[in-house]
């Protein structure tokens, strides 16, 4: 049912009211002054307001009146507002017509004319949210958008569209992929969704991490070992290009594979040939290889730490995935899929769209858990995440660390979160000033804070 804020201090205008509009199907709340108002308005889904134009005993000037409609204004641009006024305010009425207010009834009101333009506001208010929703799905790629929600991808932003058409398009051929983006932005969700939509859609898919393999094992692990390889190999072991096969495999972090691992990987890339450690038969793969990384490779081959012929192998097509505050329609949908049954305030849904999220999406589940544990009942409000209306964590309570030890990309995301205040960005990963200068310097990057 359609609900409609009234506000006035006199409650006699307000059953008056109430009563007129009730009669025509439409749900009340009442509210006596401009706080109240405004709290409902964060915390209810409100069609309409009608507001007086002032609130306090033996005052005529209107400011009241003024300073609610842009306090509403601010919180909802879009909610329609009628203003009640007498005729002494109505030079007032009109400035705030110009400024946005749906309309003005003078005091007597008539019945008839405030019902007419209540239903067509309402009416107009309802085409425009069908409107809307028709021109947002006839921009949206409708067998993306499935795609993508087949394997956990939840986005709202154009830029992520983009990135989905992308990887649909390019799912069609069996080229490499080059995934980039910071840590926690959804890289392997589009890893994942290349696959599902290709043509190895239903043959094998295999994950590593490439960046976490140490160096002594790096050869079994990407190509399997042959049993007594090495000390602890008791049996024969089947590496990843042997058990993808025919399907898909997906180097995660391949930008810290150690230059030696970088080698053995160009070759079979090259060749489609390898052969188990401790074995001197050559073996055959056939596989797609999609691989993804946080790192600049780009800096990583002009400083001898990454191979230029094995980077133009893998990225015949590159996908740059953004982080999550250059898209910040997405943090909204990816809280309310974290916590479905939840109902979010006005205020909670500003800061969340408005925050940076130095750590993507990850931080942003992190959130949304410590939430769901520790405010499980209740509408949420921005402070129940930590946050505050701006662009700042409340510091008081503080935000959850993106990693243990943090690498260069996160880094440099904190500092533009914290506008390079090196204060803030130390007490974010948990470290001192010290500390955290010594890996600015480490990873070359300008502090001037």
């Amino acid at each position: 049912m359609t609900k409609i804020l009234l506000v006035d201090d006199n409650i006699a205008v307000l059953e008056a009211l109430s009563l007129l509009l009730e009669i025509h199907g439409y749900h009340i709340v009442t509210a006596t002054t401009p706080k109240e108002a405004l709290q409902i308005v964060n915390y209810q889904s409100i069609s309409l307001v009608i507001q007086d134009m002032n609130f306090s005993a033996d005052t005529t000037s209107g400011d009241e009146g003024r300073e609610l409609f842009k306090a509403l204004r601010a919180l909802n641009p879009l909610l329609p507002i009628i203003l009640i006024t007498a005729w002494t305010e109505l030079a007032h009425a009109v400035e705030l017509v110009k400024a946005g207010a749906a309309d003005y009834i003078p005091k007597p009101w008539d019945d008839a004319k405030l019902v007419t333009t209540v239903n067509n506001l309402i009416a107009l208010g309802q085409a425009t949210t069908q409107n809307k929703v028709l021109k947002q799905q006839s921009t949206v790629i409708e067998s993306t958008k499935d795609a993508a929600q087949q394997v956990g991808l939840v986005y709202e932003s154009a830029a992520m569209q983009r990135i989905v058409d992308m990887a649909v398009q390019v799912a069609k051929s069996d080229v490499p992929v080059l995934i980039t983006g910071p840590n926690g932005s959804g890289k392997e969700k589009i890893a994942e969704l290349i696959q599902s939509n290709s043509s190895l859609a239903d043959a094998p898919f295999v994950k590593i991490n490439a960046g976490a393999l140490p160096q002594e094992l790096i050869e079994a692990e990407l190509f399997g070992a042959e049993a007594g390889a090495f000390t602890s190999a008791n049996k024969t072991r089947i590496g990843r290009f042997e058990a993808a096969n025919g399907g898909t495999l997906f180097l995660d972090e391949i930008g810290n594979l150690p230059l030696s691992g970088q080698i053995k990987l160009l070759r079979v890339l090259q060749t489609g040939e390898f052969e188990k450690l401790g074995s001197v038969k050559t073996q055959q793969t056939k596989v797609r290889v999609l691989s993804a990384t946080n790192a600049d490779l780009a800096s990583a081959i002009a400083s001898g730490d990454f191979r230029e012929d094995l980077y133009y192998r893998l990225n015949v097509i590159e996908i740059r995935v953004p982080p999550l505050r250059e898209r910040g329609d997405d943090a909204l949908a990816l809280a309310k899929h974290f916590l479905p049954e939840r109902e979010f305030s006005l205020t909670a849904q500003q800061a969340i769209t408005q925050h940076p999220w130095p750590g993507n999406v990850r931080e942003l589940e992190n959130a949304c858990r410590r939430v769901s544990i520790l405010h499980p009942d209740g509408i949420l409000d921005a402070e129940h995440f930590g946050l505050q209306t701006g662009t700042e964590l409340n510091s008081n309570i503080g935000i959850a660390k993106t990693s243990i030890e943090p690498n260069r990309a996160e880094i440099e995301a904190a500092l533009v979160a914290y506008n390079g205040v090196i204060a803030k960005v130390a007490k974010h990963f948990g470290m001192s000033r010290q500390a955290l200068y010594r890996r600015l310097d480490k990873y070359s990057i300008d502090h001037k804070s």
